[in-house]
């Protein structure tokens, strides 16, 4: 197995160790989940030894949380940029059909974010992390709605920019929840995008517009 040697040279490789670490971690939580994995199993999925392991994280948790951090990190950035393509005047059925093509639905994925979502539930540290990840992309979500403001008017239900960002996450988890048991990913994306369609919307598909 690989070993990282010296630490003054390695600074190239300790980074190519850490990203191929994460990749060897994501395949075997998905398969095997998170509790019933160990370093070791880690280590042998990616080719290194336990000293490369711990020159990178300190604990099997903190690997997990990197792993939850960067696709959290990917699916936020995802919909943000989705998001930016439109001028003030948000056209939503075509904003949300941008979205839901590039969003990550991967089973494995969602397999690793429920494992996540567990511990958190049982360790309030975890817990408060997963919260500002989530609160994250709620706000990409805000931002871009609030931006549309004195453009297109967001049905009256959801209150605020921030509520219905709040709709649209809620969304996304029911979907990715449907997505783990029945396995049809077409239909989840499809699914996606009539439920924020109607969300943000009047129910038409067309969104309402202010008048001047």
């Amino acid at each position: 197995m690989a070993d990282e040697g010296p630490a003054g040279r390695v600074t190239r490789r300790r980074v190519h160790t850490r990203a191929n670490l994460l990749d060897a971690a994501f395949s075997v939580f998905a398969a095997k989940g998170f509790g019933h994995v160990s370093i070791e199993e880690v280590c042998e999925a990616a080719g290194y030894s336990r000293g490369a392991f711990y020159s990178n994280f300190s604990s099997l948790d903190e690997l997990f949380f990197a792993l939850y951090r960067e696709r959290a990190d990917l699916i936020a950035e995802q919909v943000s940029g989705a998001l930016a393509l439109d001028g003030p005047d948000l056209d939503v059925p075509a904003a949300v059909d941008r979205v839901t093509d590039v969003l990550l639905l991967d089973r494995d994925w969602l397999l690793v974010k429920t494992d996540f979502l567990v511990h958190a539930a049982r360790d309030p540290e975890v817990a408060r992390s997963l919260l500002e990840h989530r609160a994250r992309l709620r706000r990409a979500i805000a931002d871009r709605l609030a931006r549309a403001r004195g453009h297109t008017t967001l049905p009256a239900v959801l209150g605020d920019a921030d509520g219905a960002a709040h709709a649209v996450v809620a969304a996304y988890d029911g979907v990715t929840t449907q997505l783990l048991l029945d396995r049809d990913l077409d239909h989840a994306r499809a699914w996606l995008k009539q439920l924020l369609t109607a969300l943000l919307t009047d129910g038409s598909g067309t969104p309402g517009h202010t008048k001047n």
